[in-house]
């Protein structure tokens, strides 16, 4: 789990990367909640979402949006962030550039900026959106949403509406997997194994998908006409 400094336009960026032993490996960035609510790329979620990943056999990119931890910079209303965002995904397919397939994940303002990004990066094949602030910010731009995705969110969050957020996802379509987690509030305490376990059953699912679909389907043999 490295330390990594990526060149961002406001200076340094911090992160940790994890590089996949498996070669052909699929690459995921994710990213963190508000930075000025004691959001960091250190935070519970992110670190097991990174895990998650990482335990599915991807590349992981995490990182801290300018103006925390080490990362240079001030808080941007998301503009920044978004920027952010993007630098960090770049460096990750540049260290990648034969990854299979790419996905965001995020958790709650790190769920914005990542559906932000997913809409503007066609590369962008999948998403994990663990309780986006639906009744915080403006999620009109997912319309239609790009990718095949999962959205979870808690039935006891007072941070972010269970109502907007199940809105959100059922007007996203059928492509969009929602799992609610009983007894979870927004930061998933006391039940982020839960949320991890449908995380990991997704992620998984998804990649076995993309696998069998790649598959090369041998070449039949030509059936010999007999000779005259």
């Amino acid at each position: 789990m490295p330390e990594i400094i990526i060149n961002g336009s406001e200076g340094r960026i911090e992160g940790r990367y994890h590089h996949s032993d498996h070669k052909g490996a699929p690459i995921v960035l994710v990213l963190h909640p508000h930075p000025l609510y004691g959001g960091t790329m250190n935070n519970k979620l992110v670190y097991r979402l990174y895990h998650i990943f990482a335990q599915n056999g991807f590349s992981v990119l995490r990182f801290n949006f300018r103006g925390v931890g080490k990362s240079q910079g001030k808080y941007d209303e998301g503009v920044g962030e978004l920027s952010d965002a993007a630098t960090a995904l770049d460096w990750l397919q540049q260290q990648n550039p034969d990854a299979p397939t790419c996905w965001i994940a995020g958790f709650s303002f790190g769920a914005w900026i990542s559906l932000q990004l997913l809409m503007r990066r066609p590369e962008l094949e999948g998403f994990v959106a663990v309780s986006p602030p639906a009744n915080l910010y403006d999620f009109s731009f997912l319309s239609p949403c790009p990718a095949a995705g999962l959205i979870t969110q808690g039935d006891k969050d007072d941070v972010v509406s269970e109502e907007v957020v199940s809105k959100l996802a059922h007007k996203l379509g059928t492509q969009v997997d929602y799992q609610l987690i009983a007894g979870a509030d927004h930061y998933y305490r006391g039940v982020e194994e839960d949320m991890g376990n449908v995380v990991s059953e997704y992620v998984g699912k998804r990649l076995a998908d993309f696998k069998q679909k790649r598959k090369v389907r041998p070449d039949r043999k030509r059936r010999q006409l007999p000779r005259d």
